[in-house]
């Protein structure tokens, strides 16, 4: 199976094997939001997938 790569170059995986991604919806308009969630848009979420999932949909990472 073929590894998403538009969606790969968006992850991140970390040194104990965690899976950050960014959120979305915080690339413009931002300026009405509140400082508070303009902040929390630049943290990174992480995914919860099983080892099974994450070797078949993120195998090139």
């Amino acid at each position: 199976m073929k590894t998403n790569k538009s969606y790969s170059k968006r992850l991140r995986v970390t040194k104990t094997g965690k899976i950050l991604a960014r959120k979305a919806g915080k690339n413009h308009f931002n300026a009405k939001a509140s400082r508070s969630s303009q902040l929390t848009g630049k943290r990174m979420t992480q995914i919860v997938m099983t080892n099974k999932s994450a070797s078949r949909f993120l195998s090139g990472l």
